[in-house]
């Protein structure tokens, strides 16, 4: 399954219970940047995509860009840049 995201928005690995993803998602609803939450308890195999994309680890939130880069909870600010590139 492909998780890439449209041009202009960011895909995001998150759990319910994870405060850095919430903190996140509340600063991108603020500055208006579009994404698509997948929980990687309740979607099947992406816990293990989040691995492979942290070099073993399961961190969340872990975000996907359109050119099929990755960051680990990065900032909004840093978010908004680099969907701006």
């Amino acid at each position: 399954m492909d998780f890439t995201p449209e041009s202009g928005t960011i895909t995001m690995f998150s759990t319910t219970w994870c405060g850095y993803c919430n903190r996140l998602k509340k600063q991108l609803d603020a500055q208006g940047i579009g994404y698509n939450e997948i929980n990687i308890e309740e979607v099947e195999g992406t816990a293990e995509l989040v691995e492979q994309l942290n070099g073993g680890n399961r961190t969340v939130p872990t975000v996907l860009f359109p050119d099929g880069t990755a960051a680990t909870n990065p900032s909004a600010a840093e978010v908004k840049s680099r969907l701006a590139a």
